[in-house]
C-alpha cells in the first residue's frame, strides 16, 4: 500500500479500491476525518486506535497522492498542516456507512459503539448529504465503555 505506483493491473474495481483504502488503518483515518472532525497529524495519533507514526504518515501521503485528502498549512500554526477530505474522499461516505451498518448488525460485543450507527439508521440520506457537502458536524466518539461510537 505504500507505493501508489504499484496498483494492481487486473482492472478489477474491488482490487483498485483495496489498493487505495483497503488496509487496516485507511478507513479509520477517513472515519476520523469524516465523522469526528480530525484535521491534524496529532488529532489522528490521539484517535485511540493506536496507529503508529510511520503508518499514519504513509497513509496521509498516499491519500494526498490519490486526491482523497488535501493538505494545507494551519493558519494558526505555520509549522503544522491541516488535512481535509476532498470530494473524492467524501465520496467514500456510502462505503463507510455500509460498513457501520454491517458492523451494527453483526457485532454483538457488549462494548460495541452504537452512536453513529443509530444516527445512520435515523437519517442516512441526510448524513450522507451533509458529509458530501462538508457540512456534517463532528460526532464526538464516546468512551468504549459508554458504547456510543
Amino acid at each position: 500500500m505504500e507505493n501508489t505506483n504499484k496498483l494492481r493491473t487486473s482492472g478489477c474495481p474491488v482490487a483498485f479500491g483495496l489498493d487505495i483504502f483497503g488496509d487496516r488503518w485507511s478507513l479509520l483515518i477517513i472515519r476520523d476525518m469524516m465523522l469526528h472532525g480530525k484535521k491534524t497529524y496529532g488529532d489522528f495519533l490521539e484517535g485511540g486506535e493506536g496507529i503508529s507514526t510511520n503508518i499514519l504518515a504513509a497513509r496521509l501521503k498516499q491519500f494526498e497522492a490519490q486526491g482523497i485528502v488535501a493538505k494545507s498549512r494551519d493558519p494558526d500554526s505555520g509549522r503544522s498542516y491541516l488535512y481535509h477530505l476532498t470530494d473524492k474522499g467524501r465520496d467514500l461516505a456510502p462505503i463507510l456507512f455500509d460498513i457501520i451498518l454491517w458492523s451494527g448488525k453483526y457485532d454483538a460485543r457488549p462494548f460495541a459503539r452504537k452512536g453513529v450507527l443509530n444516527r445512520l439508521k435515523e437519517d442516512r440520506p441526510g448524513m450522507e448529504a451533509r458529509v458530501r457537502s462538508g457540512e456534517l458536524a463532528p460526532i464526538q466518539p464516546e468512551p468504549v465503555n459508554g458504547a456510543e461510537d
